[in-house]
């Protein structure tokens, strides 16, 4: 296995000499291979899919994968998944999420002001607690105070549940939303996309979950600021239906858009219809705890 580390992505190449072996059926993370042949594997991704894991020590920023082959327990190609590291010295400007397990969160972001918070069953006010029934459902909501730009749509990018309240390399993570808005707990469970009530505000409803049963656990979330006609494969927030399959949030006509989110969503480099520069982002980070 041949690594080379980039800035924002990971150009990878596996080689295989058995025989039995297809390279098309290796998977980094859960995508397959930019290209390959007989015996050969490559892959050219963006540390944003396949479901890379971020983790934040001391001064290093680590992503880390793993490799594996889509075989049946007896092949011996890629017997084991194979780690996939990537370590960076951490920019002297780069600072984890603010964390406080009560109050309301406030990120200043490129002249956006970032809030998310754990809510009361109807989103009228904070929650009174921060702890919840297993299988009860724990309102979050996020938003963006606009100021003097164009409007925008709020997005949750990606979501993690974590045993720290900042990312470490030794969290115990559980992922709530990947892929680029795709709420992939609600597969499993009650979670889901509440309707906007406004385009700068996301609502969701997580399902409490069996997770580091005796520990503290923290929600972390990535959240995006988007032009509101800009949606596509890499923005957008996707939920799963029961009987349906998965659907957008804002628009369940256009949810072929969340077609990708058994798979890997990727952007395809083109130019956005809206015109608008690449978009702001925060962070949240929330404390919860399941009784």
């Amino acid at each position: 296995m041949r690594l080379d580390c980039r800035p924002d992505f990971v150009a990878l190449v596996w080689t295989e000499t058995s025989p039995h072996a297809d390279a098309s059926l290796v998977r980094l993370g859960n995508c397959p291979p930019t290209s390959s042949s007989a015996k050969e594997a490559i892959f050219n991704v963006e540390f944003t899919n396949c479901q890379f894991t971020r983790m934040v020590t001391g001064d290093q920023i680590v992503y880390s994968n793993n490799l594996s082959y889509m075989s049946p327990p007896a092949s011996h190609v890629l017997a084991s998944p194979q780690p996939v590291v990537c370590s960076y010295e951490r920019s002297i400007d780069w600072a984890p999420p603010m964390f406080d397990p009560v109050a309301f969160q406030t990120y200043d972001v490129a002249e956006l002001v970032f809030h998310m918070g754990l809510m009361n069953d109807d989103f009228s006010g904070p929650a009174p607690s921060t702890a919840f029934h297993l299988g009860s459902l724990i309102p979050i909501a996020a938003s963006v105070a606009q100021k003097s730009h164009q409007p925008l749509l709020l997005l949750l990018e990606e979501c993690v549940a974590a045993t720290t309240p900042e990312l470490q390399p030794d969290s115990n993570l559980f992922p709530i939303i990947i892929n680029k808005g795709c709420l992939v707990d609600s597969k499993t469970t009650r979670s889901r996309f509440e309707p906007r009530q406004k385009q700068s505000e996301i609502r969701l409803s997580l399902q409490a979950f069996k997770f580091a049963l005796g520990e503290e656990v923290f929600i972390h979330c990535q959240l995006v600021a988007w032009a509101p006609n800009g949606l596509d494969s890499t923005k957008k927030a996707c939920h799963y239906v029961d009987h349906y399959g998965w659907e957008l949030l804002d628009d369940p006509s256009y949810s072929r858009l969340c077609d990708c989110c058994d798979s890997s969503c990727t952007s395809r480099k083109t130019r956005s219809l809206s015109g608008m520069a690449p978009s702001p982002c925060g962070s949240g980070s929330q404390h919860i705890s399941s009784i």
